[in-house]
């Protein structure tokens, strides 16, 4: 029977006392003890946990998206390409939660819903965030977010300046294509009308992408980002129907219905459109 083996032989630290450990890095003592269930379900801590994840996941989203709206305004559009990569990979990571999720049964969460109150992730400010960033700019959705004027004001921060997709079409325009109205828009507040001269120009960009290869990959990581933000938009209408059924949600919407309807939003309108035209 071979010994028991001891990294300390090797090198490895074992005295932290005077040191920076993992936890202290990550502030694990924070980070776990912010679960706090209100009843006594079993399930009522994976809900928690689901959701705290998610969140910390979009906080990360929300970084890049950042960080790639500055790369593409400074024409540098290629690290965006790897910033937008990771957030659609962070919303791949998202939809595979929603798995963890459907182990619970409507028996089971029943045992907690009540103690839920009004609160639902339909109030999210960083979902709320992410869908202003990239474009969906709903102004009826700060309604959630009007008794804290902190976090309208971050929100009335980025509907002041372009989206992601504003961006990506400055692009265009700074490369010669015609976008039209959109070359001159100055009122970044309201979601953006989709404009033919914008699908024009995708078209000349994927009629000829070693030409426009720069703008012709950023085309396709704006697809992807929204390819996978869909997905993830359908997954929760399947987790919450299965779990509620067509129950209003705990937040005052219709639930499954209100859901359905965001499925609806397109980001990238044109992105869409050219597949049809090419």
């Amino acid at each position: 029977m071979s010994k028991p083996y001891d990294p300390s032989k090797e090198g490895a630290e074992m005295s932290f006392k005077e040191r920076m450990s993992y936890g202290d890095y990550l502030h694990l003592e924070r980070v776990l003890d912010a679960q706090e269930p209100l009843s006594t379900a079993h399930d009522e801590l994976l809900f928690i946990i689901q959701h705290q994840t998610s969140e910390l996941w979009m906080k990360l989203a929300i970084h890049e998206i950042r960080s790639a709206m500055r790369a593409i305004r400074a024409d540098r559009p290629q690290p965006a390409f790897k910033m937008l990569t990771r957030v659609a990979r962070i919303f791949e990571q998202l939809n595979n939660s929603w798995d963890v999720l459907r182990t619970m049964t409507p028996s089971e969460y029943t045992e907690f819903r009540n103690s839920l109150g009004q609160s639902s992730g339909f109030q999210s400010y960083q979902y709320r965030a992410v869908e202003f960033l990239v474009g969906n700019r709903n102004t009826a959705m700060l309604g959630p977010h009007a008794h804290d004027p902190e976090l309208i004001a971050k929100l009335e921060g980025i509907l002041a300046e372009p989206s992601l997709y504003d961006e990506a079409l400055q692009l265009l325009s700074r490369n010669g294509f015609d976008i039209g109205p959109d070359a001159s828009r100055t009122d970044w507040r309201e979601t953006r009308e989709e404009n033919p001269q914008v699908l024009e120009a995708w078209k000349a960009v994927y009629a000829a992408p070693q030409k426009y290869w720069d703008l012709y990959e950023l085309a396709e990581k704006l697809v992807d980002f929204e390819d996978y933000f869909r997905r993830w938009r359908f997954n929760h209408v399947t987790t919450v129907e299965r779990i509620i059924g067509l129950k209003r949600g705990t937040g005052g919407t219709g639930g499954v219905s209100y859901l359905r309807k965001m499925l609806e939003v397109v980001l990238f309108p044109e992105l869409w459109n050219v597949r049809t035209r090419l």
